[in-house]
């Protein structure tokens, strides 16, 4: 059974960086999708970015492109998202996920994701 832990998260400043980490225990993440989501206090989980272990091909939503970075290492068994110029409306609580023989081609689908860690806290505020 796959299980999923994210640490890495806590209190930034507006600008600035954190790393988080989703460390998979229980199988190997090879051929699975990893998506990372966040969801803000009132607002829906919305997805992040997506990285599909079996080729690395990697997926970011429009509104993060550019500042953050998804990466694996397949020795630890764990997927990062490097967040960096982080805005206040960024804070919220951060998730992966992860879902076996599901490719992330364009998009970041919520719905389509089973295996759920329990989330980290991100708080980018002054």
């Amino acid at each position: 059974q796959l299980q999923l832990v994210e640490s890495g998260g806590g209190l930034v400043q507006p600008g600035g960086s954190l790393r988080l980490s989703c460390a998979a225990s229980g199988a190997t993440l090879q051929f699975y999708a990893i998506g990372w989501f966040r969801q803000a206090p009132g607002k829906e989980r919305e997805g992040v970015s997506c990285i599909n272990n079996s080729d690395g091909y990697t997926v970011y939503v429009p509104s993060v492109k550019g500042r953050f970075t998804i990466s694996r290492d397949i020795g630890k068994n764990t997927v990062y998202l490097e967040m960096n110029s982080l805005l206040p409306e960024e804070t919220a609580v951060y998730y992966c996920a992860a879902e076996g023989r599901y490719y992330c081609s364009r998009d970041v689908h919520r719905a389509v994701f089973r295996s759920w860690g329990q989330g980290t806290q991100v708080t980018v505020s002054s």
